[in-house]
């Protein structure tokens, strides 16, 4: 089982004919209303990926709890661990120009109140993998990753939005998810992405996955690397993309797959997931999953020295 400890939001999604400049209205004819959050996102996304997926987390005790969960409910994740606090649901507002770049803004709300104390024990045991991204309490998040290496759970972790991180933190990941953006955050330095993940990879012994948008990803561990193209497509909304990405990533990694078929398969869902407006309506199941895997090009080894 994959367990997901994350925050819940509802997204509210403005189609824009171009994002405001500081200072600036922009005006549309209306706006979207869904679930959103990281953690659920990436949830949604395992859950229909294929695996069997439990749900951490916080919503509010008000109207916009049930509309944050109804996209978990619908992919059928486990929302047992779902607490509900006596403060507002997570709220998100979200322009998307006609390009299909976003901008962001999030208010926490319930999701600031999640603790690692949320998940007990037993529920941690009984997972195979651990997922992790940063819009709850990091000491939280790193607190639950650290229980989960002492008891043998895997901890993929999804680094954004993205921080800077100490020795001991990186210790508690075994595999770190980011963009090229988010990797020089955790690295602390400037660089190719290349060499920020082969340094982080090989002085750390983690496995680290950068997504670079419409060229592709790497994927980095100590003995090797290598650079999956990016699958063509239409771009509609590139909301929730990386989300997709991180959960079919963790979903096949928790059903057994290797590092190199779980970045596949992740792959296509993220390229999948920017054809339709919004993160978790526009993910793709596992079959148009396995569909697109057969259009996409074999990685392509890179050469570490």
């Amino acid at each position: 089982m994959l367990l997901v400890f994350g925050s819940l939001n509802v997204d509210l999604v403005f189609e824009v004919e171009h994002l405001p400049a500081p200072g600036e209205t922009v005006l549309t004819a209306g706006y979207t209303r869904l679930a959103g959050g990281k953690g659920a996102n990436q949830a949604a996304a395992a859950a229909k990926a294929g695996a069997a997926v439990r749900m951490a987390g916080a919503v509010g005790n008000d109207g916009l709890a049930s509309i944050a969960t109804a996209g978990l409910e619908e992919a059928g994740v486990d929302l047992g661990l779902v607490r509900r606090r006596e403060v507002p649901t997570g709220l998100a507002v979200i322009g998307v120009e006609r390009s299909g770049e976003n901008s962001i803004i999030v208010a926490a709300g319930a999701n600031a109140t999640v603790r690692s104390a949320d998940v007990a024990d037993a529920d941690l045991v009984a997972a195979r993998t651990l997922l992790l991204q940063n819009e709850v309490p990091f000491d939280q998040s790193l607190d639950l990753a650290l229980r989960a290496k002492r008891q043998g759970v895997r901890v993929v972790w999804n680094m954004a939005p993205a921080k800077r991180l100490d020795a001991a933190a990186l210790g508690a990941i075994d595999v770190l998810v980011v963009n090229a953006g988010e990797l020089r955050m955790v690295a602390g330095a400037d660089g190719e992405p290349l060499a920020l993940g082969r340094g982080l990879s090989g002085g750390h012994g983690l496995d680290v996955v950068v997504t670079l948008g419409g060229e592709g990803a790497l994927v980095v561990t100590p003995e090797s690397a290598g650079r999956l193209p990016a699958l063509p497509v239409q771009v509609v909304d590139t909301t929730g993309a990386g989300d997709a990405f991180t959960g079919c990533l963790a979903a096949s990694l928790d059903e057994g797959g290797s590092l190199d078929v779980a970045a596949r398969r992740a792959a296509v869902a993220g390229a999948l997931s920017c054809t339709a407006l919004g993160a978790q309506a526009a993910q793709p199941r596992a079959s148009r999953i396995d569909e697109g895997l057969a259009l996409l090009p074999p990685m392509q080894p890179l050469t570490v020295s």
